[in-house]
């Protein structure tokens, strides 16, 4: 309970780049909601598109509010990030990016993690031979889920082949394109790993198209767990991106924060944690034994 005639402070600041273009952000902020109603906190969402001058403005409009606790800087895609100078005195947490100077603490998802589960998950299938189509190259989702499936090939044993790989950019239609690629090699792949679950959508009807039968003839895995995967034909076998719980551990991060500039008036100058949050693998009926 705040002292009296000191403003209780429960509000907690949401500056997101983007919210409409993709369902992730979305799911994000229901976790931050939860958490923060558990703790008698509400929280105010602000979108920036990315633009400095309406991230600045919306800073300085949080500030002025005599209840705010803390803010949760998120972005829409995970990404090293310019912390704004108007932040580092203020309780904070970055949501979905880092700053590689640790000044504050940041929540990203575990995505060497979930590449290796995924690809660790069809080698104890019984697949030796996996295609791979990724995002974009130069995004850190893609790099990491890549690490992450080459990692598990070389813990299996398995040698590592370039020509079961393909480039994609998250659409369903670069994993069509890039599955009639893959199963074109001399020696196809027996079950395909895609980074994202709309391309593993694109990846079924290429298969079906060459009259492949998924998982008897090839086996798919996807990434995100998107409701549409839910309602693929047959059911996608996929990983979860945990934004719910990423949106949840932002808020009892900038808890703890705010709790430390409290009690520490120098705990700014110390190094914060890089937290990565794992999702499960989620088992439906795209992958088979063989």
């Amino acid at each position: 309970m705040a002292p009296p005639g000191k403003p209780r402070r429960n509000l907690i600041g949401y500056l997101v780049d983007e919210i409409s273009t993709s369902p992730h952000p979305v799911v994000s902020v229901d976790g931050a909601h939860d958490a923060a109603w558990e703790h008698d906190c509400v929280v105010s969402v602000m979108v920036t598109r990315g633009d400095p001058d309406q991230e600045a403005a919306a800073i300085e409009s949080l500030k002025a509010n005599p209840a705010l606790l803390g803010i949760v800087y998120s972005t829409i895609f995970t990404r090293e990030v310019s912390v704004p100078a108007a932040l580092l005195n203020l309780p904070t947490v970055l949501l979905n990016c880092h700053d590689d100077a640790r000044r504050l603490p940041s929540i990203v998802p575990g995505e060497v993690g979930g590449g290796h589960a995924a690809t660790e998950y069809l080698i104890g299938q019984g697949h030796t031979r996996i295609g791979f189509v990724n995002g974009e190259p130069w995004m850190e989702a893609s790099k990491d889920r890549f690490k992450g499936y080459r990692r598990a090939l070389a813990t299996a044993d398995l040698p590592f082949d370039p020509a079961l790989v393909r480039d994609g950019d998250w659409m369903s239609g670069t994993g069509f394109d890039c599955t009639l690629s893959l199963m074109k090699e001399a020696r196809p792949p027996t079950a395909i790993f895609c980074a994202n679950d709309l391309m593993a959508l694109g990846a079924l009807e290429a298969l079906k198209q060459l009259g492949l039968k998924v998982p008897e003839d090839v086996s798919v895995m996807g990434y995100d767990d998107q409701e549409i995967s839910r309602h693929t034909h047959p059911p996608l076998t996929t990983m979860v991106l945990p934004n719910y719980e990423m949106g949840r551990s932002a808020v009892e991060a900038l808890l703890a924060e705010s709790t430390l500039r409290e009690q520490d008036g120098e705990a700014q100058r110390t190094r914060r944690t890089l937290t990565k949050i794992d999702g499960p693998l989620v088992v439906r009926e795209t992958v088979l034994r063989r």
